[in-house]
């Protein structure tokens, strides 16, 4: 095994083969120095000789280390499982700093998008990278209302999944859809087409969701009501009936509208990798959003929340006593498992979570709600923050901690939540997508593999085997 030493860290590499040769297990060394022409590098010294690696700025964040002809100089691959060390991308749409429990939305704190916006505004700031103008506001609402109706075919389409089909793969199913309806709006290097799709999908999705949640409880469809703002047609065609006016909730609408803001971007998570990755063979971009959609279905994605929600009615059915469940935690007891705490990018509380404790509170307080889980919730929560084990292992709570209680709240069954997820990250989905599709230096996404499998064997005949 190679190993890179810079500044006192450690790096192994993979050993594989050369041209008649392998690479023998000796030390690697980088340094870091400016170029001829002011560009930081770093020299990746390997066995055979050294390569000068351009240093890549980041303006906030960690800098990266430009690997465009590593391969073809030094027979070398990078190895990184999971992409923990990698960076695909250049992006100006999501900045996380995981130590510090800092998300920013096109540089504005989340704290203040949360407070002070929406989420048809701040889907314009992500999709376009600025705050609109009142005009552009009005215009943006105005052309996504104009396309919330589905083709009459396309809702006939919902009549080919069983009534039990989990939501998500009808959801991502009719997105797919879409292509062959709107074929209108599938030429990724057109600019009008790009936009029309883009407001298309934002209209549309949430009918889709809607529709999905009417098949699985067998209830007949509503048609939009272009009068009402996105998520008050959303709730109204999820849970409204045709016989009856549908009675509004403003504070449901309100913390609704403000969750979707809060799961509207997270950077390079996995669905939206696979949204540039399937985008950059410039499929189009209903497309590209339902490979999106079938990646956040995963449950080590989009599944969390509901994951919490089962541990939280396990802790109630044995007692309730959160001190003793966490210290079964500490113990790590076979099959207990602490949901909804730590995060792959946040070392600190995450930013989302402390705006979605105060949620959880004014909708169940709204609705009349008296929910033990939530007790049992902040139970949890009070002695992770008080707790050396937890702290130390920066065990805090994550956005999906309490979100599952709020959404049961408002009436989503738990098979809806990765829908509700869907519909919040759209936007973000888009916006990647869009700088994808916009920079002149994205190649088609093909990454490399170490090959561990056998060496040249000749074909044995059946009969030898």
């Amino acid at each position: 095994m190679l190993t890179v030493r810079s500044t006192g860290l450690s790096v192994p590499i993979e050993s594989s083969s050369w041209e008649g040769a392998r690479v023998s297990a000796e030390t690697v060394s980088e340094s870091s120095k400016p170029s001829s022409e002011g560009q930081q590098e770093t020299t990746f010294t390997y066995p055979g000789g050294s390569l000068e690696l351009p240093i890549v700025r980041a303006t906030e964040g960690s800098d990266g280390v430009g690997l465009g002809k590593f391969l073809s100089e030094t027979g070398l691959t990078t190895f990184d499982g999971g992409f923990v060390n990698t960076s695909a991308c250049k992006s100006a749409i999501t900045y996380i700093d995981g130590e510090a429990g800092i998300l920013r939305y096109r540089g504005i704190p989340i704290e203040q998008l949360a407070e002070r916006s929406n989420f048809i505004e701040v889907s314009y700031l992500l999709i376009y990278g600025e705050l609109p103008t009142a005009s552009e506001l009005d215009a943006f609402t105005d052309r996504i209302r104009r396309h919330t109706l589905l083709h009459e075919d396309l809702k006939r389409f919902f009549d080919g999944f069983p009534r039990n089909a989990h939501p998500m793969p009808v959801l991502s199913s009719a997105v797919n859809a879409l292509s062959a309806y709107y074929q209108d709006s599938l030429d990724p290097k057109d600019p009008e087409q790009v936009e029309l799709s883009t407001v298309r999908l934002l209209a549309k999705l949430p009918t889709i969701a809607a529709y999905a949640y009417k098949k699985s409880v067998g209830q007949p469809f509503l048609y939009p009501d272009n009068s009402l703002s996105l998520v008050e047609n959303f709730l109204r065609m999820t849970f409204g009936f045709p016989a009856e006016p549908y009675d509004m909730n403003p504070e449901i609408v309100k913390a609704l509208d403000m969750l979707f803001v809060l799961h509207a971007d997270h950077e390079q998570n996995c669905s939206t990798s696979t949204v540039r990755l399937v985008g950059s063979s410039q499929a189009n971009l209903f497309t590209s959003i339902s490979g999106g959609i079938n990646a956040l279905w995963g449950p080590l994605h989009g599944g969390a929340n509901q994951a919490v929600l089962e541990m939280l009615d396990k802790i109630k059915e044995g007692g309730g006593d959160t001190t003793d469940f966490m210290n079964r935690v500490k113990n790590k007891e076979p099959g207990v498992k602490l949901m909804g705490f730590g995060h792959r990018v946040y070392k600190n509380y995450d930013p989302r979570a402390a705006i979605v404790k105060k949620t959880a509170d004014t909708v169940l307080e709204s609705l009349g709600v008296n929910d033990d889980l939530l007790d049992i919730a902040k139970g949890l929560e009070e002695v992770a923050l008080n707790d050396d084990y937890f702290i130390s292992r920066k065990l805090y709570p994550n956005v999906d901690f309490y979100t599952g209680l709020i959404y049961r709240a408002m009436g989503f069954p738990t098979r809806m939540f990765t829908v509700l997820f869907a519909l919040g990250r759209l936007p973000g989905w888009i916006a990647h997508w869009q700088e994808m599709n916009a920079d002149p230096s994205t190649k088609i996404g093909r990454p490399r593999q170490v090959y561990t499998g056998y060496t040249e064997r000749d074909f044995a005949p059946l009969d030898q085997r």
